[in-house]
């Protein structure tokens, strides 16, 4: 309802607090959107003023004559047809004017909207098992134009009362709801939001969910990415598992991505498992990337669901190697040809370590990053390299870029003397780091 000044000056009459000036019905109506509103206005005897001298309007915006009637000399009534939504949940202003001066003598407020419809899309998560948190999205086109409370209910499916969950009002929260505490764990949970206005109301779908089967967690942190010695192709990225979680037995996946500097398109790599480590090959050589991972606890305490994904975790970012040496060099396998090359490469370096490594425990794909990075800078060097062989091989020359430039596509592995591979067997025993796995279990 509208209220307005105590004191109104008219001519010779001066009017009291105590007297009305003028009366406006209905009061407050709620409409549906397309109907037809009627409404009068009858003026205080004591005023003396006649309604053919009134005039409406519907928020600041005068109503033609035409849809005006005196029904006496006090009373004007207009009619508006097709009433479109509310303009704001407070309510539409249809205000009564006198004619002189444009007073405003009475007036009232007109809710018009729609009832709900059914709330879709329910889904929930708990944060850490220690609480549940709800989102929806409101049936149909979603606006009501009218003041609409959205309820979120629950209750153990089995026994126990059923209670509500409230959201704090705000536009951000209107179509969400937090539960902080008291949650059941190993115990299915019925949930549902019951949406509700002056027009009408509406229920949505009941789910049914174990707080177990729902759990995510805080993103990953630490991420660090750093080189990998020279390789100019590659970067390593570690991270540390949410701390959260540590007394629970359940098994994480990872998922990393990354992008290009200069580009807002991320590369996804779903396969990186349960470990907290995993190397990037493919890159490109003097670039920097910006590298993000976030995680999925699975199987909480036996739970079969697939569990929910972490927010990314903050960007961390570093540059791959310049590659200007090989610019210089010419000697970039051409496209097709890099994996088989590497391929090669390993495998020779491999045979021919078994033979010459008698001072060598064991072997792992870190010496062989040491060795390539020991053969980026013998070449970075000399565009040709000579490497001697022990008396018991036979002595050949490599000539890697010559070669290549020739046109060969046949390249000679260039091979440290066994002497230097000692200072290569130190700290063998780290596996490749994206096949490492581990398990979370109590108390790590």
């Amino acid at each position: 309802m509208i209220f307005f000044s105590t004191f109104l000056l008219l001519g010779h009459h001066v009017l009291s607090s105590s007297t009305y000036v003028a009366l406006v019905s209905p009061q407050d109506p709620v409409l549906r959107i397309g109907s037809t509103l009627t409404a009068s206005c009858t003026l205080s005897p004591e005023l003396g003023l006649a309604s053919n001298s009134l005039y409406w309007t519907l928020n600041g915006v005068r109503l033609p004559s035409s849809s005006y009637t005196v029904l006496s000399r006090d009373t004007l009534r207009v009619t508006v047809h097709n009433l479109n939504g509310s303009q704001q949940q407070s309510g539409d202003n249809l205000v009564c004017h006198g004619d002189h001066g444009g007073h405003v003598l009475s007036g009232t407020c007109l809710y018009v909207g729609m009832p709900p419809e059914k709330p879709v899309n329910l889904t929930c998560w708990s944060h850490n098992t220690r609480d549940l948190s709800c989102r929806w999205s409101p049936g149909g086109r979603g606006e009501t134009h009218i003041q609409t409370r959205y309820t979120l209910k629950y209750k153990l499916r089995w026994y126990g009362a059923e209670k509500e969950c409230f959201g704090d009002g705000t536009a951000e929260q209107r179509y969400s709801c937090h539960i902080p505490r008291d949650l059941a764990l190993f115990t299915p949970y019925e949930i549902w939001v019951e949406a509700a206005n002056q027009l009408g109301s509406a229920t949505s779908d009941i789910i049914i969910l174990d707080v177990l089967d729902v759990v995510t967690t805080d993103p990953p942190a630490n991420v660090k990415v750093n080189r990998v010695g020279e390789l100019e192709d590659q970067l390593t990225v570690r991270w540390a598992s949410s701390p959260k979680l540590k007394d629970f037995l359940f098994q994480t996946k990872y998922q990393i991505r990354y992008r290009l500097e200069d580009s807002n398109e991320w590369k996804v790599l779903d396969n990186v498992g349960n470990q907290t480590s995993c190397r990037l090959a493919g890159l490109k050589p003097g670039t920097v990337y910006f590298v993000q991972v976030r995680c999925n606890p699975v199987g909480i305490y036996g739970s079969r669901k697939a569990g929910i994904w972490s927010d990314w975790s903050h960007p961390a970012a570093a540059s791959t190697p310049s590659k200007e040496w090989l610019r210089r060099c010419s000697c970039d396998p051409r496209p097709g040809e890099q994996n088989s090359t590497l391929r090669r490469e390993l495998k020779q370096f491999l045979g021919w370590l078994r033979k010459q490594a008698s001072g060598c425990s064991g072997m792992s794909i870190k010496l062989y990053d040491q060795w390539r990075a020991w053969l980026q800078k013998t070449r970075r060097a000399r565009n040709q390299v000579s490497v001697s062989i022990p008396p018991h091989h036979h002595h050949h020359h490599d000539h890697y870029c010559s070669s290549r430039l020739n046109g060969s596509h046949q390249q000679p592995l260039v091979l440290p003397h066994p002497e230097k591979l000692h200072s290569f067997c130190p700290n063998m025993c780290s596996a490749y780091s994206c096949r490492h796995t581990e398990t979370h279990t109590h108390g790590r």
